[in-house]
């Protein structure tokens, strides 16, 4: 897909200050991070997923960039995945002139503004995140209610950057299956964010005993079931009686996975055997599975084995 370029701004307009002072109050009328960032960028994501009970996640990859980032409901985090870009960020108090590098993040606080220019084309993960997300998170973790998140610019933190990046592949793939890694991953996200980027820093309290026998049973007949069961960390949450918080704690003490990562195992299981004891084609295989397409299941696959499907079949007969 390719991006249109924005234009070129003259040299005296690139050092004027921005046209918005940063931390305005948050109206009615402010955007929502993904209508403001395609406004800024004059292009839609390459790859977008988004869910309105945890938040939305982006990757794009852009044309240089000169222009001012209005005000947004949301809070933005960014993560970069590939080689140093250097950008230029003015929000009339503070100019900061830096390198974007993997291994660091962009928090952009809900209500903040500030000028960017960006001198190349520049990849980037983003995941948009309502302030609601953070306060149910911190509920839900038994924390008192987060303050403002802090500006972060190119600001050295692998853990999040790592988190953050590895949300880029489950932006394709098996829908029931990266849906509930997306719900994980942004609630961990916003536990790190509340952990590490906050105003107050939070101090999660830790999470003992895992689910009993029974209420595990359920949690694990509808990961299996093959029908339309929703199957969302909210879902598997409220069958269980737990916040999404608790419940991903209380399931991996029990089972020693996460859901995501059950769920991921499960159907690498069922993979090998349609594989090894069927003729079914690997395209039927990976329609079964519920996967977008073969390449999205043959990426999978190879993943976690280290070999193509295909490869697999023919050195398991």
């Amino acid at each position: 897909m390719s991006s249109p370029r924005l234009k070129d701004i003259p040299h005296n307009q690139r050092d004027a200050p921005p046209t918005q002072p940063r931390d305005l109050p948050i109206g009615e009328h402010s955007p929502h991070a993904d209508e403001e960032m395609s406004r800024v960028l004059k292009m839609a994501p390459l790859r977008m997923a988004s869910d309105p009970s945890s938040g939305v996640i982006t990757f794009w990859r852009h044309d240089p960039l000169h222009d001012v980032v209005k005000p947004m409901i949301d809070h933005v985090v960014m993560a970069f995945p590939a080689e140093p870009v250097r950008f230029e960020r003015r929000d009339g108090k503070e100019f900061v002139n830096g390198m974007t590098r993997p291994g660091t993040v962009t928090i952009i606080p809900a209500g903040s503004s500030s000028r960017w220019d960006i001198y190349q084309p520049l990849s980037v993960v983003q995941l948009y995140i309502p302030q609601t997300t953070l306060e149910r998170v911190a509920r839900e973790a038994g924390t008192a209610a987060p303050s403002d998140l802090v500006e972060r610019t190119a600001h050295p933190d692998s853990v999040t950057s790592r988190l953050l990046l590895s949300a880029a592949d489950a932006l394709e793939g098996s829908a029931a299956l990266d849906s509930l890694f997306r719900h994980q991953l942004t609630d961990l996200l916003a536990t790190r964010l509340l952990a590490a980027h906050s105003g107050s820093p939070a101090a999660v309290r830790p999470v003992m005993g895992g689910l009993s026998p029974k209420v595990l049973g359920r949690a694990i007949e509808r990961l299996r079931s093959d029908c339309d069961a929703d199957v969302s960390l909210a879902a598997l949450a409220a069958d269980a009686g737990l916040s999404r918080f608790h419940f991903c704690r209380a399931f991996k003490e029990s089972t020693g996975l996460s859901p995501h990562a059950w769920l991921r195992q499960y159907h690498l299981e069922q993979a090998m055997s349609m594989l090894r004891d069927t003729d079914v084609s690997v395209v039927s295989v990976a329609a079964a599975l519920g996967y977008s397409s073969q390449t999205a299941f043959a990426a999978a696959f190879r993943k976690l084995t280290g070999e193509t499907p295909t490869d697999w079949r023919k050195r398991m007969r």
